[in-house]
């Protein structure tokens, strides 16, 4: 078959042209104006040096909503650092982390699990360039997040174990909050004997919350930082849904960038993100996206995700049933 004989490097491009959304070029327009349209993986061959940085955000951070503001934060940087950034946007997390290992992807505002995941692999070419912090008090000024157990406003569920025999829904299997926490906290509690009734996978945080909201699920957990920002926006669907339990706090999604991207660059945006709330324009994009402040994170701010994981795969707790 003709699928066999592409290679991973040039599906990952496909991909890309696929879900390439935005092409910031470095101006001092307005950033609600028109954004150029993007130009696919074949059309901006050029040296690492000189064709536009991509950069790929996952749905961990913010709902579909969001991505606009995200778009603003793009042109921000690409105003600062005087360079064209291009944003990929809609990619499960698999296949960010492929199109990094690739090459096709230079950075990544990505999850905490997909992150441990491509560092810790033999030969791993990525590192963090930072992590956001998050404005609301639960967050202690810390780069931190938590898994949020919701349930419909009108529900009797009051607890995890309410949960036997019913329908939970999570959003991917590389999520840390979405499917590692919560495989933990089974595992934790004694529940892995076909705990719940049903499992479905939805495919992102907003369509769980959707499903619980909507009564087609009982249960998911989702992250903070999604379920906050809808809340923020008074989304009618998150306010019918109510908050169980939350765990953590875990390490938060981090921005990650290969580490052959050319040293200049790689500096030029850490040291832009990291000056944002410093700056009047950099401060209400923040607050946009309901973050204090980007800061350098260690790597050992993820060892929670790694602890989790680690405890149910040596119990041989793949699956959540």
């Amino acid at each position: 078959m003709f699928a066999a004989t592409v290679s991973r490097p040039l599906a990952r491009a496909a991909a890309l042209a696929t879900a390439m959304i935005a092409a910031c070029t470095p101006d001092h327009s307005n950033p609600a104006e028109h954004l150029p349209v993007p130009r696919t993986a074949s059309q901006t061959a050029a040296p690492a040096d000189q064709r536009p940085v991509r950069i790929a955000l996952s749905a961990a951070l913010v709902s579909e909503e969001g991505v606009p503001l995200y778009l603003r934060m793009i042109r921000y940087l690409s105003n600062k650092l005087g360079r064209q950034i291009e944003l990929v946007n809609g990619l499960g997390y698999e296949t960010i982390s492929g199109m990094l290992n690739d090459g096709v992807l230079d950075a990544a505002f990505i999850g905490g699990l997909p992150y441990v995941l491509l560092h810790d692999q033999p030969g791993a070419d990525v590192e963090l360039l930072a992590a956001p912090v998050m404005k609301a008090a639960r967050y202690q000024d810390r780069p931190i997040c938590y898994a949020d157990l919701i349930v419909h406003k009108d529900s009797g569920i009051r607890s995890i174990h309410d949960l036997r025999g019913l329908t939970f829904v999570y959003n991917e299997e590389t999520s840390n909050p979405g499917y590692n926490i919560p495989r933990a906290r089974l595992l934790e509690l004694g529940l892995t004997d076909g705990f719940f009734g049903m499992v479905m996978r939805s495919g992102s945080h907003e369509e769980s919350i959707r499903m619980v909201a909507e009564g087609r699920a009982d249960a998911s957990f989702v992250d903070s930082l999604v379920l906050e920002y809808e809340l923020a926006q008074g989304s009618s669907v998150a306010d019918r849904v109510r908050v169980v339990e939350s765990l953590g706090p875990t390490g938060i999604p981090p921005v990650i960038v290969r580490s052959d991207l050319p040293e200049g660059v790689r500096q030029g945006l850490q040291r832009h993100l990291l000056a944002m709330h410093e700056d009047p324009e950099g401060r209400r994009i923040l607050d946009q996206v309901l973050i204090q402040k980007f800061v350098r994170v260690d790597d050992t701010n993820y060892d929670d995700i790694r602890e989790r994981k680690s405890r149910a795969d040596a119990a041989g707790f793949q699956h959540l049933k």
